[in-house]
């Protein structure tokens, strides 16, 4: 058979048209398959010194019906590590590292200078570079002017206070200053804190529901001082303790704020495509007697939050400061689930931005802990955790605590916190070979830190 050129030309162009409309098929079928995997939005609540046993599915008596929900529908991070008070955990949480080595190892309090370096990538610029919109509602606690509050360090929008505690109703500070601000603009408004920063995450979720999405809830609540409606104190009329009554009460109220949040997002048909991640800044403070500030209207406070069975309270190293419950919960993607691993809170920049398909900084010491979660493996890791009274290293199932004093020998106390989560035993002549490896290792880290807040040791 002979073929004409006419022919064999026909017979090519049939072919590339069929080639190319090919291609184009194959193309739309990808690009629907990449609609159709999102990266996640991210809805962050960190309550401000909740304690171990101050969440009912902990065992405690103060009803937290919200949160367990979340607790049960996803992933309990049962040995989550964060530092012993809040302006550090909320700096290694931003940046993915130790605050220790940006030399924020306390509180950022009085009018004090110190803000978060801008010499760091923190988490919300990263997701930004993904196109996310990116929101703080509540405290900051790393600047304590507007110049240096949440929109300097990547946040599109911020609302809430700067300051570390607030009066519930004023918004200022202890010692009077004003903290509560709009976009970096201080504003005085009537209010209870927890109804203000709830009612403001809902509008801005309404406003930017079309688009992918980080939103860092913080709470004041159940931090003192404790102003809570009489509505919410009434439900804790079997609690004998005054103090622990209102501070129950501070719990609800934040739990029943947490539920509102919840709700919009199902209401915007978000909750499938939202991780939500519970946390607590640090352990619960144990009391509360102020002297000057707030002119003396508030407190004492004989007995705030429990952090029972684990040992001490916010601002030491033991496990009742640093360890703090945590969850992750994703709607269908997250089954319900109870992860032993060590974790600590710098791992979560580095597992968000896996997640958002984002590239992670340099400095981020953290190490994602997506494959734990997808594969329910406990992949533990060592944990350095500085605060401003010890510092602590912990390998599994280990924990050196080191205190060193300005005018006395450095003491040193190693735990079994597997076998002796309330640290009890103090193991340090038993285990010698331990504690010779863990101090070389915690010595180590200690070097990392920045120079200023690196004492000589005794």
């Amino acid at each position: 058979m002979k073929f004409s050129t006419k022919n064999i030309i026909f017979g090519l162009s049939f072919l590339i048209l069929a080639l190319v409309a090919s291609c184009k098929e194959k193309t739309s079928a990808k690009t629907e398959e990449n609609q159709d995997q999102k990266t996640p939005n991210f809805v962050v609540i960190i309550a401000d010194d909740a304690g171990w046993n101050d969440i009912s599915f902990h065992g405690s008596e103060i009803k937290t019906p919200n949160i367990d929900k979340l607790a049960k529908n996803g992933i309990q991070l049962n040995r989550f590590y964060v530092n012993p008070t809040c302006s550090p955990s909320r700096a290694s949480f931003l940046t993915g590292m130790p605050a220790s080595r940006m030399g924020i190892v306390a509180p950022i309090s009085g009018r004090s200078e110190k803000t978060l370096p801008d010499s760091s990538v923190t988490l919300p610029q990263a997701l930004k570079k993904a196109g996310y919109k990116t929101a703080l509602m509540g405290k900051w606690h790393l600047g304590l002017k507007p110049e240096s509050g949440p929109k300097a360090y990547g946040f599109d929008y911020s609302y809430g206070f700067l300051h570390g505690q607030i009066d519930q109703y004023s918004h200022h500070y202890k010692n009077g200053d004003l903290s509560w601000h709009r976009q970096g603009k201080l504003i005085e408004e009537e209010g209870h804190a927890t109804d203000l920063i709830t009612k403001e995450a809902i509008s801005w979720l309404n406003e930017n529901k079309s688009q992918n999405f980080f939103l860092q809830l913080a709470y004041s609540a159940p931090h003192v001082p404790l102003q809570e409606p009489e509505e919410w104190k009434n439900k804790y009329n079997f609690i004998e303790n005054e103090s622990r009554r209102d501070y129950a009460a501070a719990m609800s109220h934040l739990d029943d704020a947490i539920g509102k949040v919840l709700k919009k997002l199902e209401q915007l048909n978000l909750s499938e495509n939202t991780i939500i991640l519970f946390l607590s800044d640090n352990g619960a403070q144990e009391n509360w007697f102020p002297n000057e500030q707030y002119d003396g209207k508030y407190g004492p406070n004989d007995k705030l939050g429990s952090n029972v069975p684990l040992r001490d309270f916010k601002k030491s190293n033991y496990e009742g400061a640093i360890r703090v419950p945590a969850i992750l919960s994703w709607n269908k993607k997250f089954t319900q689930e109870k992860i032993e691993s060590y974790t600590s809170i710098i791992d979560l920049m580095p597992t968000f931005l896996e997640l958002a398909n984002s590239e992670i900084p340099q400095q981020v010491e953290g190490k994602s802990i997506l494959k734990n979660i997808q594969n329910q493996k406990n992949n533990n890791h060592e944990i350095y955790v500085r605060g401003h009274l010890q510092e602590s290293f912990i390998e599994k199932p280990w924990k050196l605590v080191r205190t060193r004093h300005l005018n006395a020998e450095t003491e040193f106390e190693l735990f079994n916190i597997e076998k002796d989560p309330s640290e009890t035993s103090n193991l340090i002549e038993n285990e010698p070979e331990i504690v010779e490896k863990l101090k070389k290792k915690l010595e180590n880290e200690f070097s990392k830190d920045a120079k200023e807040v690196n004492v000589p040791l005794k």
